[in-house]
């Protein structure tokens, strides 16, 4: 089977994988900045630890707490793709996890983590309006 897009569908496709990327590589570094990249009514979910934010101020302070509590932070790309109206993301994450700011952490603090990371970015008008975050947990050491 052949997929043909049109050029407006390519474009949206790319604009939204352009902003995930903005998103994906900003989160830790400027929290406030990637507010922007989500719409008003966005709604941040990790069914494994229980969280669910529908809030950006909520949110910003959940990425401030969590990146917070994260060093020797080592991220290996496995795959990016998206249809006009979602993006998934999949990749491995290491750190180690360096105090109490990740909320439900299944992984004491000082411990060496690798998570399995498959975020579902739900995508309205070139903006994020969900981001489901699916993690699988290993303790390296």
């Amino acid at each position: 089977m052949h997929d043909c897009l049109s050029s407006s569908q390519s474009e949206i496709i790319a604009h939204d994988l352009a902003v995930v990327d903005a998103h994906i590589q900003g989160e830790a570094r400027d929290p406030s900045g990637v507010m922007s990249l989500y719409t008003d009514d966005i709604v941040l979910e990790s069914p494994l630890r229980g969280l669910f934010l529908a809030d950006k101020d909520a949110i910003e302070a959940n990425y401030v707490s969590m990146f917070g509590a994260m060093t020797d932070v080592e991220i290996v790309p496995l795959d990016r793709f998206a249809t006009e109206t979602r993006v998934v993301d999949d990749c491995i994450v290491r750190f180690t996890l360096s105090g109490s700011g990740f909320y439900r952490a299944p992984a004491p603090v000082g411990s060496r983590v690798e998570i399995r990371l498959v975020h579902v970015f739900q995508m309205r008008d070139g903006l994020i309006a969900r981001e489901t975050v699916h993690e699988a947990w290993k303790i390296l050491v």
